[in-house]
């Protein structure tokens, strides 16, 4: 874990510029920029900084692992709690008992799971499908055409998915980013018009190419740097 090095007021500061510089570029892109909310990734960070970026107004944080999470979830359970990893079968247990929303569902087998679990455990649980919209061999995800097949549709209309997630290539362009991120948004649409509900949310974006998520409709931007500092 990180020694505590960021203050609430400069969390605060830096999430407001940050969130009104986003919401500015997805208005200025016809989206809703009311619908544009950052989630605070502490992975690495105590639950001092968890606690910290709640009191500066971040309700939503987000962890990659279930097992670094669990302390900081008992530390700070009123926050909205989203995991964001890669998630294996034999943590998702104890996943769904954590995370309110899970971003990273990569496939149907775990889709499947998580809905039994979250019955089991008494919580609504908000899951979204990961796409791997580039196609890169090492990314986790759902092939884009996988997501728009009959048991995909099938599943997504049964309930319980909220939207969808993507990552863009490490070290993209703002311009591949933004094309990924696109990608992701009309496939959205069409799997929304295809299973008949709504999939309101768009996982897209990280400290380094929010602005691109942004400009193309994401809803849910995962901020980790930009907020508390550089990971050690």
């Amino acid at each position: 874990m990180r020694v505590t090095t960021v203050s609430v007021e400069e969390i605060r500061e830096r999430h407001d510029g940050l969130l009104a510089r986003l919401r500015e570029i997805a208005e200025r892109n016809a989206h809703d920029p009311d619908r544009l909310r950052i989630v605070g990734i502490t992975k690495t960070w105590p639950a001092e900084v968890a606690r910290a970026a709640l009191e500066a107004g971040i309700r939503s944080l987000g962890e990659s692992r279930v097992q670094e999470a669990e302390p900081k979830v008992a530390a700070v359970p009123e926050a909205d709690w989203h995991f964001v990893g890669r998630l294996q079968a034999n943590k998702a247990r104890r996943a769904a008992r954590a995370f309110a929303t899970i971003h990273s569902v990569d496939s149907l087998g775990l889709l499947a799971r998580l809905r039994e679990l979250g019955a089991e455990e008494g919580r609504d649980l908000r899951l979204l499908l990961q796409v791997n919209v580039t196609g890169e061999a090492a990314k986790a995800g759902m092939p884009p055409a996988d997501t728009l097949a009959a048991a995909t549709v099938a599943a997504v209309r049964d309930g319980g998915v909220a939207g969808l997630m993507t990552l863009a290539p490490m070290g993209a362009t703002a311009e591949v980013a933004r094309r990924a991120f696109g990608d992701l948004r009309r496939l959205r649409d069409r799997l929304e018009t295809a299973a008949g509900v709504a999939l309101p949310e768009l996982s897209m974006g990280m400290s380094a190419d929010a602005d691109s998520a942004a400009a193309e409709g994401a809803t849910l931007v995962r901020i980790g740097t930009a907020l508390f500092g550089p990971r050690a």
